[in-house]
């Protein structure tokens, strides 16, 4: 799986780097009336793809981090909600069996 994954992102990498050969001319951009920035265009293209793409990543992160978060709580809370059940069964076990017929593990 590893090696397929290799596969396409080296497809998707030549492949950009086809367009950006094929597309290397410089372009002026008006940032205000009087500031023109003269660049080429796969750098125009990949700002736009960072400042799109940066937002949403850390989106995801912050989303992962909390949710990792949640999910260690609620395994706390499970793994001492087990051990006091076991704990209010072996009280109980302890009431009704008396401590000579109770079996022993070997």
């Amino acid at each position: 799986m590893q090696v397929l994954k290799t596969i396409v992102w080296a497809v998707i990498v030549a492949g950009l780097a086809v367009f950006a050969y094929a597309n290397w001319f410089r372009i002026d951009v008006m940032i205000w009336s009087d500031v023109v920035l003269n660049t080429p265009l796969p750098m125009i293209i990949l700002s736009s793809f960072l400042l799109g793409f940066a937002p949403m990543w850390l989106f995801h992160r912050a989303a992962r981090w909390r949710l990792k978060r949640r999910i260690g709580a609620l395994e706390s809370s499970q793994r001492s909600l087990i051990a006091a059940r076991e704990q209010e069964l072996e009280e109980d076990r302890s009431r009704f069996v008396p401590e000579e017929e109770r079996p022993t593990l070997p």
